[in-house]
């Protein structure tokens, strides 16, 4: 038995060339300068969690959207109207429509011809081609208004311009590697790294920035064609409606000082038909006020005392110099089409990036140590092979990060660890495998053949299980959630080539030059849970019992006192404090309540001198939950001037909603693919155990989080996921033996069938429930609050998927061939169970 040189020399170079591309990850920027530039220098690009920064979405408001249009349109349809003689009684607008009333009901036909020549074609879509408005008449009443698929081409059109808005406002105040990126119909994403203020952010980003000059009422007094509006000390200025200049006529902003007061005022000029209009506006009111209006609140409101020829004009107030600066880079960058809504921000500061990466890669690398120790005790002298295996594996996954430009998040570096946690999954099925051949009588080579080939297809079923999780985690995850679904996802691909293809080449070699007759894959430590023959059906009424009564408490748990829900699934503020010393929580809890900001809920973690603080969601827009924020650092700086805020999360109802049913959904779409899975793969009653068992599992986990009082968040919903995929593929194992016994021993009872397939299992089960256990030990000590609610519930989730293995998920199938068994139409004298996949043929099993 030899390898071909061709296949040798494939897999050494994937090996060299990930490595190559896995490189610069490991080198500093000084000697990565210093590389040729024919090799590789990206380097994977790290998430906001790990380098600090902001992140925030923003939604296009289309009832705001819609008025602004119908505005315009309203004006609009009042000139065509009057340029062909066509008289109305009135033309107003109507919650979300134009009422034109006609004086003569004979120019109706008319009126509609001329007022459809303000309809715009939709250019993209399923509607291209179609007009954005809908006008109908009924006699000399004329209803114009947006169609459905004129708002929502409306909305497009808003997003595809507020990105490029976004983009303007950013580099004017010179944040670097900004990343501004369309998600869904109308919401825009912008993560900004490094220290930002998160309210400073808020107003570059969520302010329209409309300016535009108006005239005064005269005495103003108000009326119609008249708004009435506010300045900064709360005076209200009469504004005529009628726009005498826009802010698109500006040309120039810039910040600069009051000679006399020194006191920042944003210096503005106009274009040359903005200055001409600015000389013929200023010459023609001498003596009248002039309002200089932003987002429909009054800058200024300076009387003209003579015309202004230059073309140029300064805004003043009480501006501080940064924002001076957002105003005047929002006025140079322009308006923005609609109003944004900040529906979801995190702010994480650079310190606790530092401390999650640090975190993260220890726990990591203590983790793969354990592993690996594990595995060399497991597997002697061979063990060092499936290490080698394990090493190429986690540099392969780097590569392959870099290659795909994902982000690391702090959740995908748990995603890493597991990986390499399940990759150990194949490597000990194999290796079990060729023990059991050898025990057998085979030699080397037939051990290594049959060994392999006999684990491939529960290696399979295994990865295809956990792989299904990790799609729904990243089809309805968003950001670190995602990133540990690709990172999960490319360690189960890559483990199918370091785990199987190349550790198979790799074995062949050894023993190929090392000339071995038998393949003795020792221990170093003698341990044999080898030919036991324990009798775990005996136990199964006691098991059900025991795992029903767990899950029925966990239920109970749930509904009082109920999950801790985290900010992404309530809504409201939650934000990191970190004390030099140790935390004072009544101190805190005292000074915070007292800020009449609602209910205020304090919960230490990751030692005692960090708190976690949330407020619930203020009542009130945008601004009201920026000036909460301001409210708690003021306090948190009086209480504890040694605090710092390290975490801002804002989150909106909407978004919480939208999450909780993601999450929801996630859980309940993956459990039914695994089940179709493995119904498609073995039978129904192999189905039916696999997702009773699941419920089972899912049910602990909850009680889990209930009773521990872990945060149940976006990450809490990735380990459950997570879970579902590792049970699953722990049940596949048991299965598929069950399933090669069935074809093995036809007439071999049921009952017995099963308990020798868990005792043939037994020491794979224990091996890789005990590997994964020990690389996500580290991340649930010291991985930090980010990743707690993930590392901590699979820990936890490991020892009961196994357990369910054996006591829950084999006496269900044994249930369910007796059932089989009794109900079967079959002469009485046949006591068979249909238990053997439809691919296989019908193969008759006597039931136990």
């Amino acid at each position: 038995m030899r390898n071909s040189p061709w296949l040798v020399f494939t897999y050494s170079v994937i090996i060299v060339i990930g490595l190559l591309i896995a490189l610069p990850n490991a080198l500093p920027q000084s000697v990565l300068q210093r590389i040729p530039a024919w090799l590789p220098h990206e380097q994977v690009s790290l998430g906001l969690d790990l380098r600090g920064g902001s992140h925030l979405v923003l939604e296009v408001d289309e009832a705001d959207l819609t008025k602004e249009r119908l505005q315009s349109l309203l004006q609009d349809a009042r000139r065509v109207l009057r340029e062909k003689g066509i008289q109305p009684k009135a033309v107003v607008r109507s919650q979300n429509q134009i009422v034109v009333t006609l004086a003569d009901a004979s120019q109706s036909d008319a009126a509609v011809t001329e007022l459809k020549t303000l309809a715009n074609p939709i250019s993209t879509g399923l509607s291209a081609g179609q007009a954005d408005l809908d006008v109908t008449a009924n006699g000399a009443t004329i209803i114009v208004g947006f169609s459905r698929a004129g708002i929502s081409a409306n909305v497009d059109n808003a997003v595809q311009q507020s990105l490029e808005v976004i983009r303007q406002r950013v580099d004017q105040v010179g944040v670097s590697e900004p990343t501004i990126q369309r998600i869904g119909a109308n919401r825009v994403l912008v993560q900004l790294p490094g220290a930002q203020d998160p309210t400073r952010l808020r107003q570059l980003l969520g302010s329209t920035a409309k300016m535009s000059f108006h005239m005064l009422s005269p005495n103003n007094q108000p009326g119609p064609g008249v708004t009435m509006m506010q300045d900064d000390e709360g005076r209200t200025h009469a504004v005529l409606d009628r726009v005498e200049i826009s802010g698109d006529r500006l040309s120039d902003a810039r910040v600069s000082f009051d000679p006399n007061t020194r006191e920042p005022i944003v210096s503005f000029r106009f274009d040359s038909a903005g200055s001409t209009r600015f000389a013929e506006i200023t010459r023609q009111n001498v003596g009248n006020p002039f309002a200089i209006v932003l987002d429909n609140k009054v800058l200024s409101a300076p009387v003209i005392r003579e015309p202004i020829t230059g073309g140029s004009g300064q805004i003043s107030g009480n501006f501080s110099a940064d924002s001076a600066t957002t105003l005047a880079a929002m006025l140079r960058a322009g308006a923005l089409p609609a109003k944004l809504t900040v529906i979801e921000e995190r702010t994480v500061g650079a310190d606790l990036g530092a401390d999650a990466i640090k975190m993260g890669l220890y726990s990591g690398i203590v983790g793969f140590v354990l592993v690996a120790v594990f595995i060399f005790v497991l597997y002697g002298t061979w063990g060092i092979l499936a290490n080698v295996a394990l090493l190429i594996h986690t540099i392969l996954t780097l590569s392959a990060l870099t290659l795909v430009g994902a982000t690391l998040t702090l959740p995908g570096i748990a995603g890493v660890v597991l990986g390499i946690g399940l990759a150990v999954d194949a490597n000990v099925l194999i290796n079990e495998r060729i023990r059991e051949e050898t025990r057998k009588g085979r030699g080397a080579f037939a051990a290594i053949d049959t060994g392999f080939n006999r684990a491939y297809s529960t290696i399979i079923d295994g990865n295809m299980t956990a792989l299904i999780a990790a799609s729904i985690l990243f089809f309805f995850g968003s950001g670190p959630v995602r990133g540990f679904a690709v990172t999960m996802a490319l360690g189960l691909i890559i483990s199918m080539f370091t785990s199987v293809a190349f550790v198979r080449v790799a074995m062949i070699e050894i023993t190929r030059r090392r000339k071995f007759k038998v393949l003795n894959i020792r221990p170093l430590i003698p341990f044999s849970p080898y030919d036991k023959h324990i009798q775990f059906m005996k136990a199964r009424f006691f098991g059900v019992t025991v795992s029903a009564l767990l899950s029925i408490a966990s239920v109970a748990l749930f509904i009082y006192p109920g999950l801790n829900y985290g900010v992404d699934f309530r809504g409201g503020i939650q934000m990191s404090v970190k004390t030099q010393g140790t935390a004072d929580l009544a101190k805190f809890r005292e000074g915070l309540d007292s800020l009449g900001l609602g209910e205020i809920t304090l919960q230490s973690f990751g030692g005692n001198n960090s708190i976690l603080v949330r407020a619930q969601r203020q009542e009130g827009g945008e601004e009201a939950q920026t000036a909460a924020v301001t409210k708690l650092k003021a306090e948190v700086a009086k209480i504890d001037p040694t605090a710092t805020v390290e975490g801002t999360d804002v989150i909106g109802p909407k978004v919480s909603g939208e999450l909780a049913w993601a999450g929801i959904l996630s859980v309940v779409i993956a459990s039914l693919a695994m089940l179709i899975y493995i119904w498609v793969r073995f039978e129904w009653p192999f189905a039916v155990g696999a997702i009773v068992t699941l419920v089972l599992d899912v049910t602990k986990a909850i009680g889990f989080f209930a009773i521990t009082g872990l945060d149940f968040n976006l990450t809490a919903i990735a380990a459950i996921l997570t879970l579902v995929g590792y049970s699953v593929n722990d049940k596949v194992v048991v299965y598929d033996r069950m399933r090669e016994n069935m074809r093995l021993y036809k007439s071999m009872p049921l009952r017995e069938i099963i308990d020798k397939s868990i005792n043939e299992t037994l020491a794979r089960s224990l091996y890789t429930n005990a590997t994964a256990f020990l690389a996500l030990v580290p991340m649930a000590i010291w991985g930090g609050s980010a990743v707690s609610s993930f590392a901590i519930p699979m820990v936890f989730g490991i020892l009961v998927a196994g357990a369910s293995s054996i006591f829950i998920a084999a006496p269900i199938l044994l249930f369910l061939g007796d059932w089989r068994r009794r109900h079967a139409k079959a002469p009485a004298t046949d006591a068979g169970v249909d238990i053997i996949p439809p691919e296989e043929g019908r193969s008759r099993t006597s039931a136990g």
